[in-house]
């Protein structure tokens, strides 16, 4: 396949994903002609884009880069960032399943249903979710049923189930899970109450109990190919929308989740941070910036408040659900809450490894802004500073970090727990670990804490 050609779109025969000059573009093939004329000619598409629900798109001339003729070329909006279904919040994860539901339910309207329902199809624009594979529509057969049922349930159905009943972390099984959740596996992991609800019983244990009895491919057929008209199908619709709508997870009180809401904010330390932050954002300028241990948000904020583009990232689930619950009700646009751990981020996953890029493949931000993080990675991971030097430096050529020395108090608690192995971590320490990667343009001390601020500047090697 051509390199050009992007390496997650080998699967879809209605047309590849390519790249020109940096744009992302699409082809649609021949064998997908009639379906994409509906879905123009009818007036669905103009209808999805103006309600937010479908990512714009115009076509464009040009050949393919494959050699081939193409029936039309595509060129969408551009997404600032790819994310994917393991990285988002309980929330994300269900506005985006309700957003697939909204959208199945319109094309029905216009003699047109999905295809597919992949959680991967959705990405978070301007902080709301939206469909960016336009060639997922087809032209709808009466009598034939959802052929993305099973797909959706796999994908959005399934985790929401056992994130909201069971355990929030069990998400994380997205991960290893490239086609959603198998649903018997889902089955086992709902407790006893989920039986007393019909549509979980239907759309999750009774097609698993099919699988289990003759193989995954007789519950594909249980859950898709029974027959039904559209008053069935917009009936289904509206059932798989009420259950997914009383899903919900009770957001307790998190590690971290709380973190900012402690005697931090409003005090001298929390000012004179902010007022070192805000000068040292108007010196670089960028356009984007990743928040490294963001936790729900706040100096994401301050940095979307200049223009600036921001991926809001923290490892703890409460504080990255409160995240976007604020961008939400807020109407941020500037800001994308993603869960990720930094001892352990998104991977590259898929076939061969290549279909779906790694959490650093995905982007590399103008700057990194790595607030209160250092010492859960030296001290609470036993990273050494020298690498910690080295991997701020490999992914952008600005850094605002903070240092946080022994003697601070989460510091001590750490500590407190542990054999102290760390003799060189102070801030001597920590300087010579960076310089080989990056010069200190300024730094700062901070009011009522030993916290120190860095703006880092990479060197060119």
């Amino acid at each position: 396949m051509n390199d050009r050609v992007l390496k997650g779109s080998f699967r879809d025969p209605s047309g590849y994903v390519f790249k020109v000059d940096g744009r992302v573009l699409r082809t649609v093939s021949d064998s997908y002609r009639d379906h994409y004329d509906r879905l123009i000619g009818s007036g669905l598409r103009d209808l999805l884009v103006k309600e937010g629900l479908v990512i714009p798109f115009e076509e464009v001339g040009g050949p393919s880069p494959e050699g081939a003729s193409a029936y039309k070329i595509l060129e969408p909006e551009q997404v600032p960032f790819i994310s994917y279904p393991f990285e988002w919040s309980f929330s994300q994860l269900k506005d985006a399943a309700l957003t697939i539901l909204a959208i199945q339910s319109r094309a029905l309207e216009y003699q047109m249903s999905l295809k597919d329902a992949s959680a991967y199809n959705v990405q978070f624009v301007r902080g709301k979710p939206v469909l960016i594979d336009i060639l997922s529509f087809e032209k709808y057969r009466d009598g034939k049923p959802w052929v993305a049922l099973r797909q959706f349930c796999r994908h959005f159905l399934a985790p929401l189930c056992v994130m909201s009943m069971t355990d929030i972390r069990l998400g994380q099984l997205l991960r290893v899970n490239v086609d959603g959740i198998p649903l018997d596996l889902a089955s086992k992991m709902l407790p006893v109450r989920s039986w007393l609800k019909p549509g979980l019983v239907f759309y999750i244990h009774a097609h698993a109990l099919a699988e289990r009895r003759s193989g995954p491919s007789h519950g594909n057929r249980r859950i898709t190919q029974a027959r039904f008209g559209l008053a069935a199908f917009k009936a289904m619709i509206g059932q798989l929308r009420k259950v997914i709508s009383s899903l919900s997870w009770k957001l307790g009180s998190t590690r971290w989740g709380d973190y900012a809401s402690q005697d931090l904010v409003g005090s001298k330390y929390f000012e004179s941070k902010n007022a070192v932050i805000s000068e040292f954002v108007d010196l670089v300028k960028p356009r984007t910036a990743w928040d490294m241990g963001a936790n729900t948000g706040l100096m994401s904020r301050l940095l979307a408040s200049k223009g600036v583009s921001v991926i809001s990232m923290d490892s703890d689930d409460g504080a990255i659900e409160k995240n976007y619950l604020e961008v939400k009700k807020s109407g941020e646009t500037k800001i994308l809450p993603l869960l990720v751990d930094l001892n352990n981020p998104s991977p590259a996953i898929g076939w061969n490894n290549r279909e779906r890029d790694s959490l650093f493949e995905r982007g590399r931000p103008d700057l990194i802004v790595a607030l209160a993080l250092i010492h859960h990675l030296a001290i609470g991971n036993n990273v050494p500073l020298g690498m910690l030097g080295e991997f701020f430096g490999r992914l952008s050529p600005w850094l605002i970090i903070e240092f946080v020395p022994k003697s601070d108090l989460n510091v001590q608690t750490m500590l407190a727990l542990r054999e102290d192995i760390f003799p060189e971590y102070t801030v001597p320490d920590f300087e010579k670990a960076f310089e080989p990667f990056f010069e200190i343009v300024q730094k700062a001390e901070l009011s009522q804490s030993d916290r120190t601020i860095y703006l880092m500047k990479r060197k060119e090697q």
